[in-house]
């Protein structure tokens, strides 16, 4: 069956840093656009980043734009999320997304790690 497991969440301060990693198994990674995305207590779901399987492509919200990077290992099925100079609004449980559309758009989505920047 297909799996997204998130890991790599947890407490840290205002500037500190973080790597979110997601073990994926059950499909053909590196067919698949892979995506975080977070959502914080009474806000909606928003897309973080996400990176294309051809070519690499990558994508930024602009609220994150020079402080994260998203990247993928196809070898190991397994997408990271680099988050740098974080910041108490970005506080949130980050999940992790698999997309792929063949006659239609397919997605398959983790449970979530907690992120929490705080002193």
């Amino acid at each position: 069956q297909v799996q997204l497991v998130e890991s790599g969440g947890g407490l840290v301060q205002p500037g500190e840093s973080l790597r979110l990693s997601c073990a994926a198994s059950g499909f053909t990674f590196s067919s698949y656009v892979m995506g975080w995305y977070r959502q914080a207590p009474g806000k909606e779901r928003e897309r973080v980043a996400f990176i294309t399987s051809v070519g690499g492509s990558t994508n930024y919200a602009d609220s994150v734009k020079g402080r994260f990077t998203i990247s993928r290992d196809n070898a190991k099925n397994q997408v990271f999320l680099q988050m740098n100079s974080l910041k108490p609004e970005d506080t949130a449980v980050y999940y992790c997304n698999a997309r792929i559309y063949i006659s239609r758009w397919d997605e398959y989505w983790g449970q979530g790690t907690q992120v929490t920047v705080s002193f």
